[in-house]
């Protein structure tokens, strides 16, 4: 069985790992935003396919029998283009979706749909913002020049951002210890991040509610309607490898 997994998340790895470990045929697509991704087991493929057209035409042509959704929950495009190119094919789609975080006792979360909300959300928070909405976008901030910014992502970003900005190149998993020492060697006053609902990078916001600290999270872009959803790599295998997709 060929599988093509629309991957770039720790999910969408494990994911590939299971199904080439079980002898199916696994291909993931990476987006190619990463300067050096981690490359999961099976074949790889980096970069677009051209649209819902061009991504039913490759799954025709390669002769795909599951399409599974494993992106990132803010990449939307690609999550609706799936849905079209896998009714165009006539191939059988699973999303594989992370549940979202969910605010506990102690939190001070100030939920928004979009940066730019976020950034109209800060003036009042803090003053010394701890950026972790990744190195695109980083123009909805640009004009705060009153804030000063610290700005995690993986690869460096590119102006325009922000002029008081450092940037901390890292990469996930965090532990909680970290993070609660980079946000007070940093004076972080107030965090941004985004609703990944990834648990390798939740332990900022325990650190956050430890520390008293505003958080301002950006929700979730709208995901296709009507497509079959997994929310554990465990689901999603079985969900495959039992035939149930249709």
């Amino acid at each position: 069985m060929h599988v093509l997994i629309l991957g770039g998340t720790t999910e969408a790895r494990a994911l590939a790992e299971s199904l080439h470990a079980r002898g199916e045929r696994v291909t993931t697509s990476l987006a190619g935003r990463v300067a050096a991704p981690r490359l999961p087991r099976g074949e790889v493929r980096i970069g677009g396919f051209g649209g819902a057209e061009g991504l039913a035409a490759w799954l025709r042509q390669q002769r795909v029998e599951v399409l599974i959704d494993a992106t990132h929950p803010f990449a939307g495009t690609i999550s609706f283009n799936a849905a079209r190119a896998a009714g165009q094919a006539h191939v059988p789609l699973l999303a594989l979706r992370r549940p979202g975080w969910v605010p506990g006792e102690g939190d001070d979360w100030h939920p928004v749909d979009s940066l730019t909300q976020a950034a109209d959300a800060l003036p009042g928070l803090g003053e010394r913002v701890f950026l972790t909405t990744g190195r695109m976008g980083l123009a909805s901030f640009a004009h705060l020049d009153t804030l000063w910014f610290l700005m995690r992502s993986v690869d460096a970003p590119e102006p325009p951002f922000p002029a008081r900005m450092e940037v901390l190149l890292d990469r996930g998993p965090f532990t909680l210890e970290s993070e609660r020492e980079l946000l007070d060697r940093h004076g972080i006053d107030v965090l941004v991040t985004k609703d990944s609902g990834a648990a390798a990078t939740a332990p900022k916001l325990t650190a956050a509610r430890a520390a008293g600290i505003p958080v301002v999270l950006v929700r979730r872009p709208p995901a296709p309607d009507g497509v079959p959803v997994a929310t554990t790599v465990e689901e999603a295998v079985s969900r495959v490898c039992s035939g149930g997709l249709g």
